[in-house]
C-alpha cells in the first residue's frame, strides 16, 4: 500500500529584513529568492517577508544584500501615537511572551531612524526602559557586552506598530537592533565618509572575533586621502599607508602613521616587516585589488584580519554583484584565506565589506 496523502507544506515564517535603499531596484529579485511568499514594506528599508524557507534568509547568495533581520515572533500592527498607554502595554506583552527565553540583552529599534521627528527614538529608548523593569537583570546591559551567539530580544517600532523576536547578534547581523552601529561623519575633524565605513566595520567584526588591541599594526593600501586612516589613529592603533596620492595635511606628523608615496602594485615590505592586519579600500577593478591584497598576505601574522570593499557597478539585478562576490571569495580562499562575513554596512554604496582571516 502506497501513502497517498498529500506532501506536507511548510508553514510561512514571518520574517523582518533589511535591504538598504541603495539596492532598491533588485529588491523584488532578492525577496524572491528568500522565497518571501507575502510582503509588506515597513518603514524606511524594513521588509516584513512570510515565507517557508527561513534559512535561506542567512544561506541563500542574495542574502548577502540584506543588512539585518530577524525572526518575528510577536507583531502589533498599530498606530503608536494613538494608541493609549503604548509602551506599557507593549512592555507587558514583551515580557510575557519572552520572559521564559531568558534573552541576554533586550534592544529596541526604529523602523525609520533617520526622520527629523524624534518621536519613535524616544518611544523606542522609553518602551526598552519599561520593558527592562519587567526583565530580571538581563547579562548584557550595554551593547557590546552581548555574546555573539547567545540569543537577544530584539523589537522595532514605528507608524506601523511593534515587530520582536528572539535572535542571535551574529545572526540577525548586527549588534543593534537594525544592524551594527552607525558612525556619525559630523565629528569635528573628519576627513571622508570612508572614516565612518571602517569605524562601523571595526564594530561589526566583533560579531566574529575579538577586537584588534590598541597599538595594532594596520597596513592600509590606497590609503589617501586618509578617512580611514583617521579613524584607526583615534583608536590607538599604528598605521602603515600606502598610496601615490598624498594624505590629508591634518594626519601630518602623527606619532602613530607611518606614509609612503608610492604605487601599491610597486611597493614591497621590508622581509622582517608584520602587520596585525590589512585594510583595502582601493578603486579600480576588484580582482586587481584582491590580487594586490594578496601579494601582502605573507607579512600578516598568523589570524591577521582583512576587511576587503568589494565595489561593483551599478546594477538592476542581483546576478552580476553575486557572480563578482563568488570570484572574489574563490581568488582569496584559494590563496589560504577564510572568509568571516560579508555584509553591506551604513556607508557602503554599491559595494560589500568583506572580512577574512589569515590562516597561513
Amino acid at each position: 500500500m502506497t501513502d497517498s496523502s498529500p506532501p506536507s507544506i511548510p508553514p510561512l515564517q514571518p520574517w523582518l529584513v533589511r535591504i538598504a535603499d541603495t539596492f532598491a531596484p533588485q529588491v523584488g529579485e532578492i525577496l524572491a529568492q528568500l522565497g518571501a511568499e507575502n510582503t509588506v514594506r515597513l518603514g524606511e528599508d524594513y521588509y516584513l517577508i512570510k515565507t517557508a524557507r527561513p534559512e535561506r534568509v542567512s544561506q541563500a547568495p542574495e542574502a548577502a544584500f540584506l543588512r539585518w533581520n530577524l525572526p518575528v515572533q510577536h507583531m502589533w500592527p498599530c498606530q503608536p501615537q494613538r494608541m493609549t498607554d503604548f509602551i506599557e502595554k507593549a512592555a507587558q506583552t514583551l515580557w510575557k511572551k519572552f520572559g521564559a527565553a531568558e534573552p541576554q540583552s533586550l534592544l529596541v529599534g526604529q523602523l525609520q531612524p533617520n526622520v527629523a521627528d524624534t518621536y519613535y527614538k524616544h518611544l523606542a529608548s522609553n518602551l526598552r526602559g519599561r520593558t527592562l523593569q519587567l526583565f530580571p537583570k538581563l547579562p548584557a546591559s550595554v551593547v557590546e557586552e552581548q555574546d555573539p551567539q547567545r540569543p537577544t530580544l530584539f523589537a522595532m517600532v514605528g507608524s506601523e506598530g511593534l515587530y520582536a523576536g528572539v535572535h542571535s547578534p551574529r545572526a540577525a547581523n548586527g549588534f543593534y537592533a537594525g544592524g551594527s552601529r552607525y558612525i556619525s561623519l559630523s565629528t569635528p575633524g573628519t576627513i571622508s565618509r570612508a572614516g565612518g565605513k571602517i569605524a562601523e566595520a571595526l564594530h561589526y567584526v566583533r560579531l566574529y572575533r575579538p577586537a584588534l588591541p590598541e597599538q595594532s599594526h594596520w597596513l592600509e593600501l590606497g590609503a589617501a586621502p586618509g578617512g580611514m586612516t583617521s579613524e584607526l589613529l583615534a583608536r590607538g592603533h599604528r598605521v602603515t599607508a600606502i598610496d601615490r596620492a598624498a594624505m590629508d595635511r591634518r594626519l601630518d606628523r602623527h606619532e602613530g602613521l607611518r606614509f609612503i608615496a608610492a604605487d601599491v602594485a610597486e611597493f614591497t615590505p621590508p622581509a622582517d616587516a608584520r602587520y596585525d592586519a590589512l585594510l583595502c579600500d582601493m578603486n579600480g577593478p576588484p580582482h586587481e585589488a584582491m590580487h594586490a591584497v594578496l601579494r601582502f598576505v605573507p607579512y600578516l601574522e598568523r589570524h591577521g584580519l582583512i576587511v576587503f570593499t568589494l565595489k561593483f557597478s551599478r546594477t538592476d539585478t542581483v546576478r552580476d554583484p553575486l557572480q563578482l562576490l563568488r570570484n572574489i571569495l574563490s581568488q582569496a580562499t584559494s590563496a589560504g584565506l577564510r572568509l568571516l562575513a560579508r555584509t553591506h554596512l551604513t556607508y557602503n554604496g554599491h559595494e560589500f565589506t568583506l572580512f577574512f582571516e589569515q590562516q597561513k
